[in-house]
């Protein structure tokens, strides 16, 4: 079971996402744009053989929870395949939830592995005005 407090971030962070698409001409979904800054960031910190095997391992458990996310795939490099595919097929609610479900695993994942303050760090890194601050998973 996610904490809700790590749903909300996931939640949190592709809302930011989602309001920062609308001054871009970015074509990208907030989805997408969240996910790769973390393969970004989390490449340089496990490499990518490592972010491969966290977020396949996130995806396969996100799916049991969203099946509406079972047309997605991890990519040798890490990255998403398929999303397009989840995106039309879903209505926008089950593809916005699967979307919070699926990041919610990664830091979930992320916690238990590194612990939440390396989690909070990297992602207050990549994402400075998230205003992580009154964030706590209740894990620690």
């Amino acid at each position: 079971m996610i904490p809700a407090a790590i749903r909300e971030l996931a939640r949190r962070l592709l809302a930011d996402e989602a309001a920062a698409d609308k001054t871009s001409l970015s074509t990208e979904s907030a989805l997408l744009r969240v996910y790769e800054k973390l393969r970004w960031n989390l490449c340089a910190l496990a490499g990518v053989a490592g972010f491969r095997s966290l977020a396949s391992r996130a995806l396969t458990m996100a799916k049991s929870e969203a099946p509406s996310l079972s047309a997605i795939q991890i990519a040798a490099d890490g990255s998403l395949q398929g999303l397009g595919d989840h995106e039309s097929q879903s209505n926008k609610h089950q593809a916005d939830e699967g979307g919070v479900i699926l990041l919610a695993q990664l830091f979930s994942l992320l916690i238990t592995f590194i612990g939440e303050t390396l989690t909070l760090r990297i992602v207050q890194d990549t994402w400075p005005d998230a205003g992580l601050n009154d964030f706590n998973s209740g894990n620690g």
